[in-house]
């Protein structure tokens, strides 16, 4: 069973960079796809981005295009999300979560079975 577990999260300045990672536990974690989402409030759970199983695959919601950057380091087990050029707007509760196998609509929340237990991320105006 993989366990996930986000850090990296804090407060910074609008226009400001933060690095987000996901430690995974579990021999298998190189299977799978991984992704970001991210939750305001009072606003239901987002897509972010998404990273294949060898990182040569990413996808990113059009909110985040340009300045989020998902990769992955299967020796280290490890899924990151470097933003930058941050916004107030981009304020929320960030997600890391394992794909599950055969999914046709990875945007959705869905289609991931194991969540981390998110890191916040303010961004100040």
């Amino acid at each position: 069973q993989v366990q996930l577990v986000e850090s990296g999260g804090g407060l910074v300045q609008a226009g400001g960079s933060l690095r987000l990672s996901c430690a995974a536990s579990g021999r298998t974690f190189s299977n799978y796809a991984m992704a970001w989402f991210r939750q305001a409030p009072g606003k239901e759970r987002a897509y972010v981005a998404r990273i294949n199983w060898n990182g040569g695959v990413t996808d990113y919601a059009d909110s985040v295009k340009g300045r989020f950057t998902i990769s992955r380091d299967n020796a280290k087990n490890t899924v990151y999300l470097q933003m930058n050029s941050l916004k107030p707007e981009d304020t929320a509760v960030y997600y890391c979560a394992k794909a599950k196998t055969d999914v046709s609509l990875p945007r959705l929340a869905g289609s991931y079975d194991i969540w981390g237990q998110g890191t916040q991320v303010t961004v100040s105006s």
